[in-house]
């Protein structure tokens, strides 16, 4: 985020510059009012781009097993153009490689999804799910397992068949 800042910053005093090398180049012809429009102007557009960018170079960054199962796009009224091209602010990711299975339950599996968030830190969380019956249930450090796979007091919920992370999860072998 900080990051993000300083180029914001640096986007407009390097418009500012521009703008004002141009007004010298033409013998001072250009308004008062040029260089800080034009400094302002590079920094919504340096803003905006950092916006729309923001999953490609997130997704970029992730391991090979790590694969994104679901996305939430964002439309806000004070950046009215998300209306037109709503932009990425969420995602799910599963983890592939971190997929765990019982002998004796082949139906359900433990995997760990990330959320990711735009403007919020990276989370990591445990999930089981139930492939056969639809069912999810988050884990804790406290979960406790039956020596038969069963996961003890697991709070199960129903996610449909037609969940997103759901299929994302089960696909995995």
């Amino acid at each position: 985020m900080f990051l993000e800042l300083i180029g914001t910053v640096f986007a407009g005093i390097a418009a500012a510059g521009l703008v004002m090398l141009l007004n010298r180049v033409t013998g001072g012809r250009l308004p008062r009012w040029a260089a800080p429009v034009a400094a302002g102007l590079a920094m919504i557009t340096m803003t905006i781009s950092m916006e729309y960018s923001w999953y490609s170079r997130t997704i970029a960054t992730l391991p090979e097993d790590v694969e994104v199962a679901e996305t939430v796009e964002k439309k806000s009224f004070y950046q009215p153009w998300t209306y037109v091209v709503p932009y990425i602010s969420r995602f799910v990711a599963v983890d592939n490689a971190s997929v765990k299975r019982h002998p004796e339950r082949p139906d359900q599996r433990i995997v760990d999804l990330y959320f990711f968030g735009r403007w919020s830190p990276l989370r990591k969380m445990p999930v089981a799910f139930d492939c056969a019956t639809s069912r999810s249930a988050v884990l804790s450090s406290d979960t406790q397992f039956a020596s038969n796979g069963d996961i003890v007091d697991a709070d199960w919920r129903n996610v449909g068949e037609d969940a997103v992370v759901l299929n994302a999860a089960c696909k995995v072998s």
